[in-house]
């Protein structure tokens, strides 16, 4: 008997559970002490990372134009969670930068992360999320994985 499961439910499922782990990140994240980051925040600090990255970069990374960075950077300095500084390479440049806020907001992330990943673990049972996980990298691998959501979702 043929899968009568429709194609297009696959995405849709896809999209509800990566659009719940999101919803539920940013509701601990508010509860942590974070209640003003967004997801495409959360993307531009990935982006931004520990080596900090100039607007051009970070509009090249998130997939948006540099002045849709450069607004999204003036939100996160505007929040506390980045700094604008001057590139050491180039006096012309400037370097966004992620301030202790912004790396909190990143290390909960991670926590919050692997807390939801237990509760799925046990919701599935340990096994069934591991060959979850692994059906996914056998056919989206983490190496195909781009921080350019925002720009994507915008066409």
């Amino acid at each position: 008997m043929a899968d009568e499961t429709p194609g297009f439910e696959l995405p849709l499922l896809l999209f509800a559970g990566f659009r719940t782990l999101i919803d539920q990140l940013h509701a601990e994240l508010a509860r942590q002490g974070h209640p003003d980051v967004r997801p495409a925040y959360g993307f531009a600090l990935q982006a931004i990372g520990r080596g900090g990255a100039t607007a051009s970069e970070l509009g090249r990374l998130l997939g948006v134009s540099k002045q849709a960075a450069g607004k999204t950077v003036d939100r996160l300095v505007a929040l506390g969670y980045a700094v604008r500084a001057d590139d050491p390479a180039d006096a012309r440049r400037k370097v966004i930068r992620l301030t202790p806020h912004g790396v909190d907001a990143l290390a909960r992330s991670a926590a919050i992360f692997e807390e939801l990943r237990a509760q799925w673990a046990t919701a599935l049972g340990p096994g069934r999320l591991r060959a979850l996980e692994a059906d996914l990298r056998a056919v989206a691998p983490l190496a195909g994985v781009r921080l350019d959501v925002p720009g994507w979702f915008g066409g």
